[in-house]
């Protein structure tokens, strides 16, 4: 099977598996999005929904956030872990949107990367969910995948990143990284896989990563 062929067969599983894809993370506008996908850093989705309602209860937009005190953002959050550095993020990018941004999120990659606490990866959540950019957030689940099926050396999310962009249409990068998401979840996770389920690994995986997998199994 050629690299193109193997790219068509991951999508067109994933098509049939996920026709579509609810985004993970509970939100109601690209400010509330901003602020659980800051969250989410180290912390999983579950519990970034389950802390968000109590925090947006109090402060759902940058103006009420800012009334509130770094101390008081951190007291909320504190679950999600990082919280220090979290609520600090929260509380300064809140006041940089109504200082530059007349309180609204950006729609622009450079001006939310140069927010407090938001990275490339959450800057491309964003402008993917939210606005509907073209964009390819690489969480650990889409990092392990590329190079579970060879689509990527595993180096970096910076060059994960890379090669998904440029194997996948671009017009397919906005759903296709949440089907990503689901399915390392479901079927090809880090921890507890079994490569029986894994559909798309058993057929197009790397043969390294095939025969560590049956080695540990005692099967090879």
């Amino acid at each position: 099977m050629t690299k193109s062929e193997k790219v068509k067969f991951a999508m067109e599983t994933l098509d049939a598996l996920y026709p579509e894809v609810p985004i993970p993370l509970d939100h109601k506008d690209p400010y509330t999005l901003l602020i659980a996908v800051l969250l989410s850093a180290q912390c999983t989705d579950e519990r970034v929904n389950k802390i968000t309602p109590l925090l947006f209860a109090k402060a759902d937009n940058p103006y009420d956030m800012i009334k509130l005190s770094v101390e008081e953002i951190q007291d909320i959050i504190r679950p999600c872990g990082l919280s220090p550095m979290k609520s600090k993020g929260i509380y300064g990018l809140s006041q940089i949107l109504i200082d530059k941004h007349n309180g609204e999120v950006p729609q622009d990659m450079a001006a939310l990367e140069e927010l407090p606490a938001v990275g490339h990866k959450t800057a491309s959540v964003v402008m993917s969910q939210a606005f509907g950019v073209p964009a390819f957030p690489v969480d650990t689940h889409i990092h392990r995948l590329m190079y579970r099926w060879n689509f990527s050396n595993g180096k970096s999310v910076e060059q994960t990143e890379r090669d998904a962009k440029r194997l996948f249409p671009e017009d397919k990068w906005n759903l296709l990284h949440l089907q990503l998401v689901w399915y390392g979840r479901q079927y090809s996770p880090a921890r507890g896989w079994n490569l029986e389920v894994d559909i798309i690994t058993s057929v197009i995986g790397r043969k390294t990563v095939i025969n560590e997998y049956y080695k540990k199994k005692g099967l090879k």
